[in-house]
């Protein structure tokens, strides 16, 4: 979810729930950075917001229900990730939401060729609609995660209206929705229920002490291709020859077919570096210069330089 417009769009919305719960938020935006315009928002800056919200509310889903308190997401992962597949998984999802305080109720109802996942949100006072979406991305990639595939939604019904930012949906969910349904549905192929969990304890770990950041930037629909490059970048091969070769493929075969998804390797590489170097500055542990070299440039000025054109903000700025 790294769409800039989507990314200032849910930090406005976040910003009116702090609003709503009376919180200092001009104080917030600042010591996170974020201008008061809400614009130029990166996704580490709304994970923190997040966080931060859950912090104030002491609430996961921002005090806007029946008390979700915090960690309650860590909870219904770890009452799901131990299933053998996808199927058990769901199960085990329905059952955790009965007894997880503040967790909306979810149904699954299984009937070829789809399965779909009611997530049951009325009792949220959402105008926003935000906790709601965010119940929402946690099913949908918690089970692509745990099958380490992207679940592609065949429908997305989602029980409000139109909002201005209808075309942001895609970027997240990888559909666009149906509006004004009876409730907020996920629908996929049944065919993916005897999909195995493939996730062990180490990986389960890691995911969990990613939140909320692993929500907003697991990539669960979309291009094969694309992931698959991206996966191998981050783990530090950056030469197109060599990605190539860990694919199984040509490197003038790769090229084309990251050009028919609109890509190209030099942007995914720049993607990573970019996440990565927000991460780093986001810690506030690394100098400039060590970040600069470990980034692959040169020298510090022209780290600057691609920082400022990713972000539009200096490194020291966003510090």
């Amino acid at each position: 979810m790294d769409d800039p417009a989507v990314l200032d769009t849910l930090a406005r919305r976040l910003a009116r729930i702090g609003e709503r719960r009376n919180l200092d938020v001009p104080a917030l935006l600042h010591r996170l950075g974020i201008r008061p315009d809400r614009t130029g928002v990166t996704r580490q800056q709304v994970s923190e917001l997040t966080r931060e919200l859950w912090l104030q509310t002491d609430d996961e889903l921002f005090a806007l229900g029946p008390r979700a308190p915090r960690g309650l997401f860590r909870l219904v992962v770890r009452s799901v990730a131990p299933a053998p597949d996808l199927r058990t998984a769901l199960r085990r999802l329905e059952e955790a939401a009965e007894v997880l305080p503040g967790m909306p109720a979810v149904a699954v109802r299984a009937a070829d060729p789809l399965v779909e996942v009611d997530i049951d949100v009325r009792g949220l006072d959402d105008p926003e609609h935000v906790a709601a979406e965010l119940v929402a991305i946690v099913v949908h990639r918690l089970l692509s995660w745990l099958t380490g595939q992207r679940i592609a939604l065949r429908e997305l019904r989602l029980p409000w209206p139109e909002p201005d930012h209808a075309p942001h949906y895609e970027a997240v969910f990888g559909r666009h929705p149906r509006f004004d349904a009876d409730s907020l549905v996920l629908v996929f192929d049944r065919e993916l229920l005897s999909a195995p969990v493939i996730r062990g304890e180490a990986e389960l770990a890691a995911f969990l002490e990613d939140q909320p950041d692993v929500w907003l930037a697991t990539r669960d629909y979309g291009s094969a291709h694309t992931d698959r490059v991206r996966a191998v970048v981050e783990q530090g091969v950056t030469a197109p020859d060599d990605i190539a070769g860990r694919l199984g493929i040509s490197a003038q075969h790769l090229r084309r077919l990251l050009r028919a998804e609109k890509t190209s390797i030099s942007e995914i590489r720049d993607a990573v570096r970019r996440d990565a170097a927000i991460a780093s500055l986001g810690r506030g542990d690394e100098p400039i210069e060590k970040l600069a070299q470990r980034m692959g440039f040169s020298e510090a000025s022209a780290f600057r330089r691609a920082f400022r054109r990713w972000t539009g903000r200096s490194p020291g700025d966003f510090r």
